[in-house]
């Protein structure tokens, strides 16, 4: 972005945040842009980090200790593909800048693949922003222990959903092709795809 560009969105401590709540803080996000218009909301993505087993190490999160990861079952960012042809990362948990270069993020807080168990190598769903803002929903159950105490504090305002769906978030998460919207890629392919052309 140059620097006469309009900022897209807030800064981090003025965005609608919960902790622990990643697919919304993002969704949050994208309706954001969508909302105020400062850019097309077609140059966006939501982007859902897991794996089959549900552990992804990623590096500089707020909630890390040290230069070690966190493991999270998954993690949710705003990928932003920017016209000018440098990519940029919008991290509400992370200690990187927001918005991050994607070159960055990718070597900062997700490494390589290479340096991993292949139990922990990473793949990354890629949905449009304007259709995550479509399909999402979540009726947060996944947040309550057994007992349907919350085992994190949810967000103040209402349950994401849709006409069809008021809990999808499994077919987002889900690093199966066959399995809900966007496209699935492996690390070193989104990479590829998304690093800035040299």
């Amino acid at each position: 972005m140059a620097a006469s560009d309009p900022p897209v969105l807030p800064n981090r401590s003025d965005c609608q945040y919960t902790s622990c709540y990643c697919e919304e803080n993002v969704w949050k996000l994208c309706e954001y842009i969508r909302d105020h218009g400062q850019r097309p909301l077609e140059e966006f993505s939501a982007v859902f980090i897991s794996n089959e087993n549900k552990m992804i190490p990623i590096w500089k999160q707020q909630s890390g200790r040290g230069d070690d990861p966190v493991i999270w079952d998954y993690h949710v960012i705003l990928l932003h593909v920017s016209r000018g042809g440098q990519h940029f990362i919008y991290d509400v948990d992370t200690v990187l800048p927001f918005p991050c270069s994607c070159d960055i993020y990718l070597r900062e807080a997700l490494k390589s693949d290479r340096i991993l168990h292949v139990d922990f190598r990473r793949k990354l769903r890629v949905v449009r922003a304007d259709e995550y803002l479509r399909t999402f929903a979540s009726d947060r159950s996944h947040m309550k222990d057994s007992s349907s105490n919350w085992t994190k504090p949810p967000p103040p305002y209402a349950c994401i959903q849709t006409a069809d769906s008021t809990m999808n978030l499994d077919d987002f998460i889900s690093m199966d092709p066959q399995v809900g919207w966007g496209s699935v890629y492996t690390l070193p392919d989104f990479a590829q795809r998304y690093s800035t052309p040299s």
